[in-house]
């Protein structure tokens, strides 16, 4: 199930700032030597600003057994969470192990702000978090001011909110298992920020499994049948796969198997799914409680397109591909010369 955190009453006290540079590239690393001075109303700019990008994301864990030493984030996550007065200590120690992690040509350098954010409210409790961002690209705006009596036009370049590039947000919840954190990287590299930096691994519950069996699925009629087989052959596969998702409540791989029917069905399918845990490090597991929720997000995600050289394009839904035999009917018109569909439907909606 879904953890319940909210935002709404969430606001940030302290903050802290570097730049951190590439040192493959000889780019420096500089952090702030005291935190940060704003008023309220700026406060709250920056609540906004920082924690918008983490809504409806994945949950993900932070846990302290990384290595030997331990994972460092979750140390600095710890320190501060014990005793926020240390953050500008603890942002440098955040800032130097990113420095760390940055060699690497294709990384870029870019501005990094640490936050602590109080009041997220978690399961209707009140908790803290440690907001991490990182904007690599700077985007020019204008200004308009009152000099000496006319107005004059300036250009500056700054941190737009809607392009901070990539987020960690730490919550102060269930330290014992693992802090739930949540990411982002705009830029599509989960290996640097995510695990090199972060380390952190994706909370395996309901949502996460029903979500990831649901994109196993779709991928396995996209690319696990035979080279030959027809695209409506591969959609009424997917369609069945899903179907047994949404029609059923916990998740069985026997009574899965039964539902795709066909035995060479099942043998493409086992060794698919293997190939696809094996590419992306780590199992799916065999009995699971099914998330309705994101069955039905799924089984939305499945369509089929018609594109035709007429310049029209058909989108069938999951809903239709159920009763495409009886709603569809496809064949050649000999006057015309020309292959023709044709759809059948009770009203226009």
């Amino acid at each position: 199930m879904a953890l319940a955190v909210n935002f709404r009453e969430a606001g940030l006290t302290s903050l802290a700032l570097a730049k951190i540079g590439n040192p493959l590239k000889g780019e420096p690393l500089l952090t702030s030597k005291e935190l940060c001075k704003f008023n309220q109303e700026e406060s709250d700019i920056l609540t906004s600003c920082f924690l918008n990008p983490f809504r409806s994301l994945d949950p993900y864990q932070l846990q302290g057994i990384k290595s030997e030493d331990g994972n460092p984030l979750f140390n600095y996550a710890r320190s501060t969470f014990s005793d926020t007065d240390v953050l500008l200590d603890t942002a440098k120690k955040i800032a130097n192990h990113l420095y760390t992690k940055s060699y690497h040509p294709n990384i870029k350098s870019g501005d990094l702000c640490i936050s602590l954010m109080e009041g997220i409210i978690i399961k209707g409790k009140s908790a803290s978090g440690i907001c991490i961002i990182k904007s690599e690209n700077k985007v020019p705006f204008l200004q308009i001011s009152d000099k000496n009596g006319d107005l004059t036009l300036t250009t500056q370049h700054g941190i737009y909110p809607d392009k901070i590039d990539k987020g960690c947000l730490i919550l102060n919840h269930e330290r014992e298992k693992g802090y739930v954190v949540y990411l982002f990287d705009k830029s599509g590299n989960t290996q640097f920020w995510n695990k090199d930096f972060v380390a952190a691994t994706p909370i395996r519950d309901e949502d996460y499994l029903t979500k990831k069996f649901g994109e196993l699925c779709i991928n396995f009629a996209d690319k696990g049948l035979d080279s030959e087989t027809d695209q409506n052959t591969r959609m009424m596969v997917a369609n069945r796969a899903l179907n047994y998702l949404n029609d059923s409540d916990d998740f069985e791989i026997d009574n899965f198997e039964k539902a795709l029917g066909e035995p060479e069905l099942v043998d493409q399918f086992t060794s698919f799914k293997k190939q696809y845990e094996e590419n992306g490090g780590s199992n799916i597991k065999d009995q699971f409680t099914i998330s309705k929720k994101e069955a039905t997000k799924a089984q939305k995600r499945l369509k089929k397109r018609m594109r035709l050289d007429t310049g029209a394009e058909l989108t069938f839904t999951s809903k239709f591909l159920d009763q495409s035999e009886n709603l569809l009917e496809q064949g050649w018109d000999e006057n015309k010369g020309m292959n023709y569909v044709k759809i059948y439907f009770g009203e226009e909606l």
